[in-house]
């Protein structure tokens, strides 16, 4: 009977203690809690937002706006217009400044000049430097590209810019008059103002 009731708490205690065991193991066998509802949906709204992100293409950047920088040919009709209205402006014998007559003729029509070749940058004008037929034709070069060099010294304080400016000499090279007397040489001792042939 003693040896019947030992084996009977041996019995149960061994059952205890698999019982503890297997409990200790469900236990540990658990993950964890599933996440509450507001959580996975605030992850799966995160997830899709990065997707959107990722798949987005950029908006392609606007064309930028290309203005010419070239008059059309009713603006040049009008340049050629102002060009011929401004008169040659003349020099003394052997000088390159200007006279008052001379800032006269290059101040009449080159404020209107001015205002509508800054539209246009592209578009070029010469200075012609020219002088009579006296003196060698080495020093006419040189006094002819001092006379242009002035004249476009004063336009550009006009305020035309100084890129849109060419000056070339002629010397004696192109008179305007052919006669061998002081008033054919005053005629010849000029510049002239043209518009650059090279954008024709």
């Amino acid at each position: 009977m003693k040896y019947s009731s030992r084996l009977i708490v041996l019995a149960v205690a061994v059952a205890a203690m698999i019982g503890a065991g297997c409990a200790k193991k469900k236990v540990a066998a658990q993950g964890p809690p599933p996440p509450s509802q507001p959580a996975a949906a605030a992850q799966q709204q995160s997830t899709t937002q990065t997707a959107r992100t990722e798949t987005r293409t950029p908006a392609p950047a606007p064309a930028p706006q290309q203005t010419t920088r070239m008059p059309n040919s009713q603006t040049r009709a009008r340049i050629d217009t102002l060009l011929a209205r401004i008169e040659d402006a003349y020099f003394d014998y052997d000088k390159h400044t200007l006279r008052p007559d001379a800032i006269k003729a290059l101040e009449a029509d080159s404020s209107e000049l001015r205002d509508i070749l800054k539209d246009y940058p592209d578009y070029k004008l010469n200075i012609e430097g020219h002088c009579d037929e006296r003196g060698s034709a080495e020093y006419n070069m040189a006094l002819g590209q001092e006379r242009s060099d002035a004249a476009k010294a004063y336009l550009v304080q006009v305020g035309i810019p100084s890129a849109q400016l060419g000056t070339v000499s002629y010397g004696k090279e192109k008179p305007a008059c052919d006669e061998h007397d002081e008033a054919c040489w005053q005629k010849n001792r000029r510049i002239h103002i043209v518009a650059d042939s090279q954008q024709r």
